[in-house]
């Protein structure tokens, strides 16, 4: 017990010296044909380029020019841009959990107080990590949670994000509860668009093609977008992403799918890996993501058991996207209402998604546990999802392996 005090009288010695340091300095990490910038503000992602099929590098993510404006986004729309979003990524139920007899309640910050969504009012993405370490490859943050927004107990989480030939992004995040039983489930909350809006087909995710070969099953909600416990099948359905297929084609059949009156995807799908795999394996690609205007292709990686595929982008329609993305003589913005599928939306003669004025929507994809699972114990996610000082660490790996189509 000596030495826990001890350890945690350091942190919180680091904690206080972060608090002079600059939350918005940018960490650049590279590699053959990767290039990824970091702030320390919400351990977050900000920039990353890979090369397209011509051999020239886009930025795939995105995000803003400035860093200071994360924390202004934060304050109005808070799209979550980039952050890692914890203690607990998605939603709870009444903001309300119960581990080993004691209830815990969080602030509800969504859907007028009758859910908790990324961890609370003021989240792991809204914390300023420290640099623990920082090199031409690799940078890893910590972060010291002391019971924020009222979960139980205190926990120390490092973030190391490393860049490495492929190309490849490897995030790694491990959690460690130094107290009381708690439940951690931390996620990277980064926007995709690998069309990097180079043309119009690669200014919408619309056209991004998306392949889940293991998400046979989804895990169903209300109109809040908080589980019902029922388990769904996604076979024949506009859920169903087994075989390849555009992002758009089955989207208009999506109603109320991310809640009331919202058309688009917000959904955890539970990945099923194969026989010859492990609930928690890495060794196959869960996810394949790929645009063909830019050719570029992304593969995850990951020991988690779910995936939260999210269209929209709730921003304001004001935000212009990053300059490394400004393809046309005309500034291209984030759409408006990106969770509100565009009431005109027309396809050309290959088959390519447009809407009247062509604004962009990422796709969000977090790997993660099931969704709410602390308030399921039927599900039997307790062991990935609550966490003791005497259990293993939380930790969820992610690795992102790019490449260009029909050459992996």
């Amino acid at each position: 017990m000596a030495l826990l005090s001890m350890l945690v009288v350091g942190l919180l010695s680091m904690v206080a010296s972060v608090q002079s340091s600059d939350p918005l300095e940018k960490y650049t990490i590279s590699a053959p044909g990767i290039n990824a910038t970091f702030i320390p503000y919400g351990a977050r992602l900000t920039n990353l380029y890979v090369n397209d099929k011509e051999g020239n590098p886009q930025d795939v993510v995105l995000g803003f020019d400035d860093p200071a404006d994360y924390l202004r986004n934060d304050q109005t729309v808070h799209t979550y841009f980039g952050p890692i979003v914890g203690r607990y990524a998605n939603r709870i139920k009444n903001g309300t959990f119960t581990v080993q007899g004691v209830t815990s309640h969080i602030p509800q910050n969504e859907n007028m107080g009758r859910d908790t969504l990324h961890g609370g009012k003021m989240g792991y993405d809204q914390r300023n990590w420290t640099v623990v370490s920082a090199n031409s490859t690799s940078v890893t943050f910590s972060l010291l949670d002391l019971g924020f927004e009222g979960f139980p107990g205190n926990v120390i989480t490092y973030a190391t994000y490393t860049a490495s030939s492929g190309p490849r992004w490897t995030s790694r995040l491990v959690s460690l509860p130094l107290d009381e039983p708690t439940p951690i489930m931390l996620a990277n909350h980064v926007y995709w668009n690998l069309g990097a809006f180079t043309d119009t087909t690669g200014s919408t995710v619309l056209n991004n093609t998306l392949h889940m070969p293991y998400a046979a099953r989804y895990i169903e909600i209300d109109n809040i977008e908080v589980p019902t416990g029922a388990i769904g099948t996604v076979k024949g359905n506009f859920l169903d992403f087994t075989s390849p297929k555009q992002i758009g084609r089955d989207i208009e059949s999506a109603i109320n799918n991310c809640g009331y009156n919202c058309t688009g995807y917000d959904n955890a799908f539970i990945l099923d890996r194969p026989r010859c795999s492990a609930p928690e394996s890495t060794d196959l690609s869960m996810l394949t993501l790929s645009s063909n205007s830019t050719g570029i292709q992304m593969d995850i990686y990951t020991n988690q058991q779910s995936l939260q595929i999210y269209t929209c982008d709730n921003t304001n329609g004001t935000i212009p996207v990053k300059q490394s993305q400004q393809h046309d003589n005309g500034t291209t913005y984030v759409e408006k209402y990106g969770c509100m599928y565009p009431s005109r939306m027309s396809s050309d003669m290959k088959g390519n998604f447009h809407t009247d004025n062509e604004e962009p929507l990422g796709i969000v994809i977090e790997t993660q546990q099931w969704i709410d699972g602390v308030n399921h114990p039927e599900w039997g996610q307790d062991q990935y999802q609550i966490y003791t000082v005497d259990s293993e660490p939380a930790v969820v790996f992610a690795q992102y392996d790019f490449s260009i189509i029909g050459e992996g």
